[in-house]
């Protein structure tokens, strides 16, 4: 009996696994070079996280919108431009609005509008000051 045909047999196989043996060890290098980079970039966004944490507490508020209505920036200039607290009616002489009923009740409303945002403080019944 000749064996030599199985040997032949034998050794295709022997390569054929050999060869993807070779390939899954490239495929396995491969993998690891992009979990090592996978890794890394975990840590530096673990690092970005923490160091925006801590920051986060200094840095200044968002401004809250104001509502749309061209006095409130106007209002918010006479707060600029004060140098002590101002009733409804010094802001409506700063808004050149005439010193009638309406237009205080209208300032003074949207006086208590701009507390509620928290960006004005009503210091006491009527005067009101710029938050700090």
């Amino acid at each position: 009996m000749n064996i030599q045909p199985l040997l032949d047999a034998l050794d295709l196989q022997e390569d054929a696994a050999r060869a993807l043996a070779d390939d899954l060890r490239t495929q396995i290098d491969d993998l690891h070079t992009r979990l090592q980079e996978a890794e890394t970039h975990l840590e530096h966004l673990a690092i970005t996280r923490k160091t925006v944490t801590a920051l986060a507490d200094r840095l200044p508020a968002a401004a809250p919108d104001l509502p749309e209505h061209p006095d409130y920036p106007r209002i918010l200039t006479a707060f600029n431009h004060a140098t002590g607290p101002l009733r409804a009616k010094d802001v409506c002489e700063a808004l050149g609005h005439e010193l009638l009923p309406k237009n205080v009740e209208g300032t003074r409303a949207k006086l208590k509008r701009l507390v509620k945002l928290g960006i004005l403080a009503e210091a006491d019944t009527g005067n009101f000051t710029r938050k700090p």
